[in-house]
């Protein structure tokens, strides 16, 4: 099938890569369907809608940026995503991309948890204040 992306503008998918959000995600609750693209020249991914051209998120692997990074999984969570391995599990978080790159954050109080074996996924968002949902990509940049 053919979607209408943001980045990447026409691009052709299978089912096989579309990843489902069964509740949506909050401010986006009919957006149900979304792939995973790279972002072209950067390590950066992005989450697009298959139905919505303009809902894209940029996002990463936190555990690549903040290495003592970790998020526990309630039951509710691992129930609601079926997953039964953590080699099942993909976590992003989402990331508000600023001018100049060095003023990123990424959101790690809400990642995106997916079963990458199921194919389902939910933005979690927990109760752990110690990460920030305006954590700096780059530290020591918020102030600059």
């Amino acid at each position: 099938m053919n979607i209408q992306t943001k980045f990447h503008g026409d691009t052709e998918i299978s089912n096989e890569v579309i990843y489902t959000f069964e509740n949506g995600m909050p401010g986006f609750l009919d957006e149900t369907q979304f792939v995973i693209l790279p972002l072209e020249d950067t390590s950066l991914l992005v989450l697009q809608s298959v139905t919505t051209l303009e809902v894209a998120f940029i996002i990463t692997s936190p555990f690549e940026v903040f290495p003592d990074y970790n998020v526990k999984l309630t039951d509710e969570v691992l129930t609601s995503l079926q997953i039964e391995a953590e080699e099942e599990v993909l976590v992003y978080t989402i990331l508000t991309v600023r001018e100049p790159f060095a003023k990123t954050t990424a959101n790690l109080q809400a990642p995106i948890v997916i079963n990458n074996k199921k194919r389902i996924a939910k933005q979690y968002i927990t109760n752990d204040t110690s990460f920030s949902m305006r954590q700096p990509l780059i530290p020591n940049q918020e102030a600059k």
